[in-house]
Formats: C-alpha cells, sequence, structure tokens
C-alpha cells in the first residue's frame, strides 16, 4: 500500500530517513494513530447514544 502525503520539507526529510532505517515504523505508528482515532469515535457514539437515552444533554 502507497500512501502520498504533502509535509513540510524538513518533517519530509526526517520521515524519508525514519523510513530507510525502519521501513516497519511508519506503518506502525498509522496503525496506531488509526485504532485510536477508531476507539475514540467508537466511544464518543457510545456515549452519545447513552445520553440520549438517559436525556441527559449537559455536554
Amino acid at each position: 500500500m502507497n500512501l502520498n502525503v504533502r509535509l513540510p520539507r524538513d518533517i519530509a526529510r526526517k520521515a524519508e530517513a525514519v523510513q530507510e532505517s525502519d521501513p516497519e515504523f511508519l506503518s506502525r505508528v498509522l496503525i496506531g494513530g488509526l485504532t485510536r482515532r477508531s476507539i475514540y469515535e467508537h466511544l464518543k457514539e457510545h456515549e452519545e447514544s447513552l445520553s440520549s437515552c438517559t436525556g441527559d444533554d449537559s455536554r
């Protein structure tokens, strides 16, 4: 899988260096970030459904 992103040049150079020294690292970082995002969204939806069931809208 290829992922193309636009980064500032200095960050892009660092990302390329990391990719060369540890090719799996950026993949692990992305998977970890996506996993956290998915968990957050699930918990937020669950909280919202509980609030609507109890009538609590004090957010």
